[in-house]
């Protein structure tokens, strides 16, 4: 959808307050002349009014002078405005507005210019950029005006392109995440352990699955020995040499370095040596199935949809190597932005988006990660990372592809929904709304905009084994250990081989699409993820080139239950209730699998000369899809804490309650920041039992209800949360409602 283009500078603009001219409107703040050049040309006296009555916060040019020094790249569909307010939302530090009419020439052309080619003027100011954003005004004439917005110095200059091309960032975690890696050192301590647990166990299922395991490890170990000792690896027979691969220096080096690797493209894993000159620092390493369809959807036809980032805790030539052997041709991080687009945090810190992006390459409301570990990540990112179950190939070979969609395709179609799902309110709320600002307006009627952790699910579900099932042993290597397995140290942690069992915490959770379900390969319990009927939906919207949306909606605020609802291609076609996010989405999903099939049957049925399962669906319901859509909009938001259905007879007050609160949605940015509080019971000594609720959004009580029955009190309460939203001029209200029209 191409951006529409503003309206003529000058004329009526539709909207109310502010004066004509130069002259600022009644009641505003005291302006303050300052000059104003382009490098040494002068362009003209302009006056600068603070956002805030009394100039609250001061003005940001040094020695009251505006000195532009360039401007910043002009965009093909988006305002800078709209820029601005993504990147640094709700930034504008003052106006401007020229004192001179007509104005200078030089100062009309600038003026002109970055209106048309949608760029904006900046002023440095240490480490910040301050923006000049051309605004139309209410006057016929062309009146030179300004909105000036601060943003980090770089930021908007990497955004710019971003937005333009409809492109997001993804930050990709590497061990267990995409890879697992092994040295000899590090097959040898696993086999160890798990040769002491099978001393000590008694259960023969559980010693076949560890007896199975240390087999595979045994293969591989085998196969990597191999290649240290001759530079080849038999493989089914037959005998496969290195291939030398030219890669960037190691730690900094100039000098040329050719890596002999071994690809075995059939067991989907590659040996490599990190260090050419000791063979000791020779790795195995096994890539994730379905790695080649990710990477493909995110440069498909040659356009990139994401920019690509790596985090990871690991030693920087090992995670170098390793990110090369997952993209050998540079087509998402290109070799000359490896040394900024690859990040190694130190073990035991935390991971960050702000370091991530530290050159500002991206903001991170711009960005998602795909990462097997939530808790490593600052708190500030959590609700930005799509959290996928750890790979273990030796542990559980088969959990890889043991629902219809592999992992990795799971987080394809989640970045997909998150892509979709951030440029439709790019384009559809926010540009719109930024095209209708005007120079009067305030920063109240600037837009929401959106973030890439609107779109994911935020629920994460932990893998914790019973009592008596071990978790498996961590595979591979992460963060310190890398760097002592490669350089021949033994790893120690307490002063033994660890063979503690994970814990939840680490990495064995199933964020985003989808809850848990166990199988027993090895006579434990390990984490499947995601749902089966997530994904297969997914997968389906995917093949029909159709779009599959998770929107969630109302819940109920005592007992915490959540309501999620399925729209493919934009008709609804399944809803779902759970106590988190994640069940209601697996229940709306398997619904509406269930409706898809419904509505295929009912179209094939005919040709097929099947008798038609009508009793399935409501005479007349619109798209074939859902039996009572009305029914379930009301039920879904307003069902009982017990799960209980509202009695038939309450009809009429239910039918009220879902037209309020449609009302009420559309007032809304987001549903999920709307909670009905069921407040303590009250009785009577006469045991007249009242019911209270009260409806918050975003913490703040929007209206209460009081009735004998728990729909009056909902309906009394939704009615005065209605009455609030339209009158309210409370900021921490205001800031979460869609601006009026």
């Amino acid at each position: 959808m191409a951006a529409p283009r503003p309206p003529p500078l000058g004329g009526p603009r539709g909207l109310a307050g502010g004066s004509g001219g130069a002259a600022p409107a009644a009641g505003a703040p005291a302006g303050v002349s300052m000059r104003m050049f382009h490098g040494e040309v002068f362009l003209g006296e302009m006056e600068v009014f603070p956002m805030k009555q009394g100039g609250e916060g001061g003005f940001p040019f040094p020695s009251n002078e505006i000195r532009v020094s360039h401007f910043s790249p002009p965009s093909e569909r988006c305002p800078p405005l709209a820029i601005l307010q993504t990147i640094a939302p709700f930034s504008v530090r003052c106006k401007l507005k020229t004192k001179l009419m007509p104005p200078l020439p030089s100062l009309e052309r600038m003026y002109l210019s970055c209106f048309s080619e949608f760029k904006s003027a900046v002023v440095m100011v240490g480490d910040e950029e301050l923006h000049l954003v051309a605004m139309p005004t209410k006057t016929e004439n062309v009146v030179p005006s300004f909105w000036c917005c601060s943003a980090r110095s770089g930021l908007y200059a990497s955004s710019v392109g971003m937005l333009n091309l409809r492109c997001l960032a993804i930050v990709f975690d590497l061990d267990e995440t995409l890879i697992v890696a092994n040295t000899m050192k590090s097959f040898e301590d696993r086999i160890e352990i798990l040769s002491r647990r099978m001393d000590v166990e008694d259960d023969p299922v559980r010693i076949a699955g560890m007896s199975a395991e240390i087999k595979r490890y045994i293969e591989d170990k085998e196969l990597l020995k191999e290649f240290i000792d001759t530079d080849t690896v038999t493989d089914n027979g037959k005998i496969v040499g290195t291939q030398k691969e030219e890669v960037q220096p190691v730690s900094g080096g100039q000098e040329r370095v050719l890596r002999p690797v071994i690809r075995l493209p059939d067991r989907n894993a590659i040996l490599t040596r990190i260090n050419p000159e000791i063979r000791d620092t020779s790795v195995f390493v096994k890539l994730r199935p379905a790695w080649e369809d990710l990477r493909n959807y995110l440069t498909a036809k040659g356009r990139k949809r994401f920019e690509v980032f790596v985090c990871t805790m690991a030693e920087r030539d090992y995670a170098l190597e390793m990110w090369r052997l997952l993209d050998p041709e540079g087509n998402l991080i290109s070799p000359q932005q490896l040394s900024e687009r690859v990040n190694c945090v130190k073990p035991g810190s935390k991971k960050s988006l702000q370091n991530v992006f530290r050159d500002r390459g991206c903001h991170p409301k711009m960005a998602m990660v795909i990462d097997d570990r939530l808790n490593v990540w600052d708190d500030k990112d959590q609700h930005r990372v799509h959290v996928v179950p750890a790979y273990t190939p030796y542990y559980a070979p088969q959990a890889e592809m043991a629902n219809a969609v592999p992992v990795l395709c799971v987080a394809r179609n989640v970045a997909c929904n998150v892509r979709g799902g951030f440029f439709r309110e790019f384009d559809e709320n926010l540009l719109k709304k930024v095209f209708e600002l005007i120079y009067d307006n305030g920063l109240l009627d600037l837009p929401y905009a959106p973030d890439v952790g609107d779109y994911l699910v935020c629920e994460d579900t932990n893998f914790a084994p019973s009592n008596k099932d071990q978790a498996p042993i961590p595979e591979g290597m992460r963060g310190a250990e890398v760097e002592k397995r490669l350089n021949g140290q033994p790893f120690r942690e307490g002063g033994q081989i660890s063979s503690s069992t994970r814990s939840p915490d680490d990495g064995m959770s199933i964020r985003g699409t989808g809850g848990v379900r166990n199988i027993q390969p090895n006579g434990a319990a390990v984490a499947v993820a995601p749902s089966v009927f997530v994904t297969v939906l997914q997968e389906i919207g995917r093949l029909c080139n159709s779009k599959v949306e998770f929107r969630s909606t109302v819940s109920n605020g005592k007992s915490m239950q959540f309501s999620v609802e399925v729209l493919f291609s934009n008709e609804k076609i399944g809803i779902g209730i759970g106590k988190t996010r994640d069940e209601a989405q697996v229940q709306a999903a398997e619904k509406a699998l269930q409706n898809l099939e419904n509505s295929y049957l009912s179209f094939v049925a005919p040709i097929a000369g099947v008798p038609n399962k009508d009793s399935r669906k409501s005479p007349g319901s619109g798209n074939g899809f859902l039996e009572d859509v009305s029914c379930s909009d009301v039920d879904i938001s307003m069902q009982e804490p017990s799960g209980s259905t509202v009695k038939q007879d309450h009809s009429n007050n239910l039918d009220k309650l879902s037209s309020v609160m449609s009302l009420i949605r559309e007032h809304c940015l987001e549903d999920q920041h709307i909670i009905f509080r069921d407040q303590v019971r009250n009785s009577s000594p006469a045991r007249n039992e009242e019911y209270h609720f009260q409806v918050e959004l975003a913490g703040q009580i929007l209206g209460s209800g009081v009735g004998s029955d728990r729909d009056v009190a909902k309906l009394l309460a939704a009615e005065e949360a209605l009455r609030t939203l339209k009158s309210t001029t409370n900021p921490q209200i205001k800031k979460y409602l869609r601006p009026v029209r």
